[in-house]
C-alpha cells in the first residue's frame, strides 16, 4: 500500500479581502493540489519587515502522494491563480496570498528553491501560533523541540490576534456516518490505495486483506485447475478469520473501519475459477459463513476498464500476476456486476474509474468523494 506525506503549509494575506482569500485558497488547494485534513482559524498579526496592513494567517495540515517538489510548484500556481505576482526581489511586500511549506513529513530538505523546514518559522509567531491550533506535537526534526516550546521560546514580540474560524473541508463529506465501508474493485483496481487514503484522510481504522500471506497464489497463477478449489477455500477460511477477528475488535456502533475487501468477493472469484461441482460445494460453505458476517453500510466498487487494469498490474510488478489474462479480468468484472445487480438489499456505490487516477490527481480523488457524499445522502 502506497502511504501519503504530511505537509503543514502557512497561508498568509494582506490584500483585498483577506478573509476570503485565505478561504478560497484552502478551497483550491484541497480540491486541485492536496487533500486538506486540519484547517487552523485566522489569525492577524502585523506585517513583518516592511510597513503595511496587518496579515491574516492561517495553517493547515495536508496528505498528498507528491513529492515535496511536485508539491511546491502547484502551491506556487495556487498562488499564481490567486493574484499572486513575485517580483524576484526576494523583499517582503503586501500581497494577496502566500503560502509556505513549513514542514514535509519529518524531513529535512535543504536546496535550492526549497528549504523544509522552513528556516524562519521557529522566528515567526504568526507562523507558530496557527500551527500549535493544528499541529502541537509536530517536531522540528533540526531543533528537535515540538511546536508548543517553540512558541513559548520565540524571541517574536509580535501580537497575534484571533479573527475568525475556517471550514474543514472533509468535514462536509461527514463520512464517519458510515461505521463499517468496504472498497472492492478487481485486480488493479486500486481498492487498497483508495481504503489507506481514505483511512489516513479520515482517522478511520484499517482492514487490509492478508493476499500475499495466501501460499496457493503463485501455484493457482501457474495451473489454475490445478489449484484453484485450494486456494478459493484457503481465501474464504482467511477472510473470514481475518474479518471476524478484525471488525471484533471495533465497536462497529462507534468506530468507522474501512476496509479493502468484502467476504462476497469469495464468491464472485471462485464462480470463475471452480467447476460446476466445485462451485455448488463452496457455495454451500460460503452461505453459512456469510450470514455470520458484518455487512458494510455502503460498499463501493471501483470498475476498471481491462485494459486500464493490466497497466495497473504491470506497473505494480508483482511476478505472479504478470501473466493474467484479459479474458480472466473481464470474466472477474461480469461477476462483480452481476452479483451486485442481484443484492438488492446491499448499498453498492459503482464508480467507473477507468479514466481517473485518484493517486496523481487531487480532483479524481475530490470526486471519489463527492460521489460518496451523494450516495450518503441520497
Amino acid at each position: 500500500m502506497k502511504f501519503q506525506s504530511t505537509a503543514h503549509l502557512s497561508l498568509g494575506s494582506n490584500r483585498g479581502n483577506r478573509q476570503q482569500q485565505l478561504a478560497d485558497c484552502v478551497d483550491y488547494i484541497h480540491n486541485h493540489v492536496a487533500t486538506v485534513v486540519k484547517v487552523s482559524g485566522i489569525y492577524s498579526s502585523p506585517a513583518w519587515g516592511f510597513e503595511s496592513d496587518e496579515f491574516y494567517n492561517c495553517a493547515i495540515t495536508i496528505h498528498t502522494f507528491k513529492t515535496a517538489h511536485k508539491l511546491l510548484e502547484d502551491l506556487l500556481s495556487a498562488e499564481s491563480k490567486a493574484g499572486r505576482v513575485r517580483n524576484g526581489s526576494g523583499g517582503y511586500t503586501a500581497r494577496t496570498i502566500d503560502i509556505d511549506i513549513i514542514s514535509f513529513n519529518n524531513e529535512v530538505i535543504r536546496e535550492e528553491g526549497l528549504t523544509v523546514p522552513h528556516p524562519r518559522m521557529q522566528d515567526r509567531n504568526f507562523v507558530l501560533v496557527p500551527l500549535a491550533e493544528i499541529g502541537p506535537e509536530w517536531q522540528h526534526p533540526v531543533l528537535k523541540k515540538d511546536v508548543r516550546t517553540l512558541l513559548a521560546q520565540s524571541r517574536d514580540e509580535g501580537i497575534c490576534k484571533f479573527v475568525s474560524k475556517l471550514d474543514v473541508q472533509l468535514d462536509k463529506y461527514r463520512l464517519n456516518k458510515f461505521n463499517y465501508v468496504a472498497i472492492e474493485g478487481n485486480i488493479g483496481a486500486g481498492k487498497t490505495t483508495l481504503a489507506g487514503k481514505l483511512s489516513e484522510d479520515f482517522n478511520a481504522k484499517l482492514v487490509l486483506e492478508r493476499f500475499a500471506d495466501n501460499p496457493f497464489l503463485p501455484k493457482f497463477y501457474a495451473d489454475q485447475p490445478r489449484y484453484a478449489f485450494s486456494l478459493e477455500m484457503s481465501f474464504l477460511a482467511d477472510r473470514y478469520q481475518q474479518l471476524s477477528d478484525d471488525l471484533s475488535q471495533f465497536d462497529l456502533f462507534r468506530d468507522f473501519v474501512v476496509a479493502d475487501y468484502h467476504i462476497f468477493k469469495s464468491l464472485i472469484f471462485s464462480k470463475v475459477t471452480l467447476s460446476e461441482d466445485e462451485y455448488r460445494l463452496y457455495r454451500k460453505l460460503f452461505d453459512i459463513i456469510y450470514k455470520e458476517m458484518p455487512k458494510p453500510d455502503i460498499y463501493v466498487y471501483l470498475y476498471q476498464n481491462t485494459e486500464t487494469l493490466l497497466q495497473h498490474i504491470k506497473q505494480r510488478g508483482r511476478e505472479y500476476e504478470q501473466d493474467i489474462q484479459p479474458e480472466y479480468l473481464e470474466k472477474i468484472n461480469r461477476g462483480y456486476l452481476d452479483y451486485i445487480k442481484s443484492q438488492p438489499g446491499l448499498d453498492v456505490l459503482v464508480l467507473d474509474v477507468s479514466e481517473r487516477d485518484f493517486v496523481e490527481n487531487q480532483e479524481d480523488y475530490v470526486w471519489i468523494l463527492d460521489e460518496i457524499h451523494r450516495f450518503n445522502n441520497y
